[in-house]
């Protein structure tokens, strides 16, 4: 790192990339825990909080690689260097984004990083840090306040005829309660029997009575951003694969279908083909954060293209580059089951691939993933 990066960065302040520790004291462990639960990021030890070059009068990479071993859980090795700034030497610190969340301090505390902040994880953030590591799957956890009465038995009865060959209403409420228990639709809870949220999301009658993010928000905008006019707006909510196909039905009719006469027959040309739709949907669905519960999916339709907004950030394991050769992960593997068993997933990792393929061999600009925030997004061009 060269003097114009670290000036740089002193400049800018403390952010949630950047920490100032004027000399390593007990919290250096709690910092370091803050930064592999968000982003990662760089402490710069022997500068104030104000940005002021105190300087370090000794090397301190054994302290911190002690700390970083015995304080911090699980263990990491960060990467140390030293530098000399204004003629004075401070440390480097850079702590990268953690790929075994949830990390934690010796004193059973985590901590996430905010702004130029850390704090101790909140019981939602906490939850996404351990589903974020495949120790946790909120869709088979329980619904409060729900009931077996929440779900429409015909649709479960359909569905086992369907795919296990066995008629549900042959049984009696005892055994009923036992089959939707080990199905993972319903779950017990102390002396409570409530619905899973995958159960409610695949086969509730309301979904987005008890699971208010549940859905798809839809918003067509006349130009390229949000600022200008909206020409059609739709609130999509029921079970996810009446979403899917009412949300294809709203998509398709606000885009451009264009025809061409082949004999005497006019044949429509869509811009999309259906396939590819429907994995973006599906994919968004399936693979979002429900645990988040203050969004909804978001697509967004402009001239120039269509956003997919997903809430939830992607899995430990998983990079954006790994998602376009076809490497996946389940977030939701209950609904990722149960949405393949009814056809409207193909193949676990196949999708994204698959999108661009179809974007390269209609020279259309390359798809592109991102994360923002907390949302994941795929953009389609048009």
């Amino acid at each position: 790192m060269d003097n114009a990066r670290i000036k740089q960065m002193i400049e800018n302040g403390e952010n949630l990339y950047v920490e100032f520790k004027k000399e390593i004291n007990k919290s250096f462990a709690e910092e370091v825990v803050s930064f592999l639960n968000t982003e990662g990021g760089t402490i710069l030890i022997g500068v104030d909080d104000k940005g002021e070059v105190i300087g370090i009068n000794k090397n301190l990479e054994e302290i911190i690689m002690n700390i970083c071993r015995d304080s911090v859980i699980p263990a990491i090795t960060p990467k140390y260097l030293e530098h000399v700034y204004k003629d004075k030497k401070i440390a480097i610190v850079d702590i990268e984004r953690g790929n075994n969340k949830p990390y934690y301090t010796i004193s059973n505390k985590y901590y996430i990083r905010v702004g130029s902040t850390k704090r101790i994880a909140t019981k939602d953030e906490l939850l996404r840090l351990f589903e974020a590591s495949g120790a946790f799957h909120f869709d088979i956890s329980g619904a409060t306040k729900t009931g077996i009465k929440d779900l429409n038995i015909d649709e479960i009865r359909d569905y086992f005829v369907s795919y296990n060959a066995f008629d549900l209403y042959e049984e009696d409420k005892e055994t009923i309660n036992r089959i939707l228990i080990n199905a993972d639709i319903l779950k017990e809870s102390g002396n409570e029997i409530l619905c899973t949220v995958g159960g409610l999301l695949i086969f509730g009658k309301r979904p987005e009575k008890n699971l208010f993010q549940s859905g798809i928000s839809f918003a067509h905008f006349n130009g390229n951003d949000i600022s200008v006019n909206l020409i059609d707006k739709k609130e999509i909510c029921g079970r996810m694969k009446d979403v899917v196909d009412q949300t294809m039905t709203v998509i398709t009719n606000n885009l451009i279908i264009s025809s061409t006469i082949e004999g005497a027959v006019r044949k429509e040309i869509y811009e999309y083909e259906d396939l590819v739709l429907r994995e973006a949907i599906v994919n968004a669905l399936v693979h979002r954060n429900y645990s988040i519960q203050g969004s909804k999916i978001r697509i967004l339709l402009f001239d120039d293209r269509i956003e997919f907004h997903s809430p939830g950030k992607i899995p430990n394991t998983v990079t954006i580059e790994k998602m376009k050769i076809g490497v996946s992960y389940a977030r939701n593997p209950f609904l990722v089951k149960y949405m393949e068993n009814m056809r409207y997933i193909d193949k676990l990792g196949r999708g994204i691939p698959m999108i661009f393929a179809n974007a390269k061999r209609l020279n259309r600009k390359q798809p592109k993933l991102e994360m923002s925030g907390e949302e994941f997004i795929l953009t389609l061009y048009r």
